[in-house]
């Protein structure tokens, strides 16, 4: 595989050319091997930091794990019109082909978290520094080399299954391995990780942010839910509410670029502004969200490029009275933001993004937000459990998870559902709270073996869905490069 070579043969090169002893700021260096690195806890501090990197890249957080909203039906790329994220277009029609540069980049996106991971666990392990901060950084690159694989193996099924540094002599042609193997592997890093990493409530100061034992066992809830192992998935959620984590006062708390990491948050990716690299660079580290969906053409914040414009439909599932629609979208008589009333022209839809924006008084520049992005809330959690314990046969328990959620949002909590109709509420109720939050595609398509996917985007007009579309494509790209990988079906 072209891109694990390349990344193998520069690792050592710039495991340090992002990182610092600060989890934020980097500070590049010119030389760095094995031979003069990995001596010292700075050292080991510094190549964790490098790992979680990936994370904030375009390829990743800052672009396309988003974008999958377009794709499950609840917004529209809107942006310049014509063929402006032509990619992501073709990806939301289903005609998504082998040569996709958003397919390429979410194949591409993790390899080179996945190898500094490697790197670490190899390295670290043997060090004579402190167990605290050996078990951290340990659990820290188990916990990340796990949430890499895990988005490997959603979009794309069987992966390469690397779990040690590949070197120039190895073989840089690895073959696809089974998914279920997989799984496997991700659910013993993220063990591990539970086993090492201490709780949130140990990091201060420019720790805040890390992995900690929460972000491990919500994970763990998280891969068994995807694999509808619905007993795992509610000890996990209740192991997770045994630990402290509670719902925020208000849902707009979750989107405040004052309020990061807060006691909802077991895992988001960190952004800042002022980090001094451009906007385009991978280093860059601050968040493109505001920027890309602000309103076009309405100056409402820095930049402003419109895209993500919510559907008519997505706009229409939204109950009477339901306090997340304010926070979550921007629409003609609405609230205003900063002071700034909404235009129903601003979109191709009528609609805009509102979930995301920082005012410019916070981010006066288009290149310069520091709004994290959620990747596990606890609000998941509790809706995890909801659906879990109503697979099980337990929908009364399920009712009071579901309903923590609906109080927040001003609804009327709901009672004496039958399972069937239980299991439609918690699927709506996910669309809703978790919105544009990257996670809605992944529901589509675990439930009932992707077949929920097909029907729904048949139902909202997207005919070209099919089976096939439920993996991505293997990239061209990749498969040129190392002619071991095979093709999913269909492509």
């Amino acid at each position: 595989m072209k891109n694990i070579t390349i990344a193998t043969l520069i690792l050592i090169v710039i495991i340090l050319a992002g990182c610092s002893k600060d989890f934020l700021t980097k500070s590049p260096e010119d030389s760095i091997n094995t031979a003069n690195f990995f001596n010292t806890e700075e050292d080991a501090i510094a190549a964790i930091n490098g790992a979680y990197q990936p994370l904030q890249w375009p390829k990743l957080f800052n672009m396309r794990m988003w974008t999958t909203d377009i794709m499950a039906g609840n917004s529209i790329v809107g942006a310049g019109g014509g063929s402006d994220g032509q990619e992501t277009q073709d990806q939301a029609n289903f005609v998504t082909a082998t040569d996709n540069q958003g397919v390429l980049d979410l194949w591409r996106g993790p390899w080179p978290g996945i190898l500094r991971s490697n790197l670490i666990l190899e390295k670290v392990s043997g060090m004579s520094i402190s167990d605290d901060v050996k078990n951290r950084v340990l659990g820290e690159a188990y916990f990340l080399r796990a949430h890499y694989y895990f988005i490997l193996v959603r979009f794309f099924g069987d992966v390469p299954l690397v779990l040690a540094p590949v070197n120039p002599g190895d073989d840089l042609r690895p073959v696809r391995t089974d998914k279920n193997l997989v799984y496997d592997q991700i659910i013993a890093d993220l063990t591990k990780a539970a086993e090492l990493l201490p709780t949130r409530e140990t990091y201060s100061g420019s720790d805040i942010g890390r992995a900690s034992k929460g972000s491990a066992i919500g994970m763990l809830a998280k891969v068994h839910f995807t694999l509808g192992h619905w007993q795992e998935t509610a000890n996990f959620c209740t192991q997770v509410e045994d630990l402290g984590y509670t719902l925020n006062a208000s849902y707009i708390d979750n989107f405040n670029p004052l309020n990061k990491n807060s006691v909802e948050s077991l895992f988001e990716i960190q952004y800042v502004s002022n980090a001094g690299y451009g906007f385009w660079d991978n280093e860059n580290q601050a968040s493109w969200l505001s920027t890309f969906t602000g309103p076009r053409g309405s100056d409402m914040v820095a930049g402003g490029w419109g895209w993500n414009q919510p559907t008519n439909e997505f706009m229409s599932t939204y109950e009477t009275g339901d306090l997340r629609k304010d926070v979550t979208v921007l629409y003609e008589g609405g609230p205003a933001f900063e002071g700034q009333d909404y235009l129903a022209s601003y979109s191709l839809t009528g609609y805009n993004l509102r979930k995301f924006l920082v005012s410019k008084s916070l981010s006066p520049s288009y290149d310069n937000s520091p709004m994290n992005f959620p990747v596990l809330r606890f609000a998941d959690i509790l809706l995890m459990k909801a659906e879990a314990l109503n697979e099980l046969g337990s929908t009364g328990q399920a009712e009071v998870s579901l309903n923590q959620i609906r109080t927040r949002a001003g609804l009327t909590e709901i009672s004496g559902l039958s399972q069937t109709a239980f299991r439609d509420k918690v699927l709506h109720e996910r669309r809703i709270e978790l919105a544009y939050e990257g996670q809605r595609w992944f529901d589509l398509i675990r439930v009932d073996n992707g077949q929920y996917a097909i029907q729904f985007l048949h139902s909202i007009g997207k005919s070209n869905m099919s089976e096939k579309f439920l993996l991505f494509p293997i990239p061209q790209k990749e498969r040129d490069a190392n002619p071991n990988l095979t093709q999913n079906p269909g492509y």
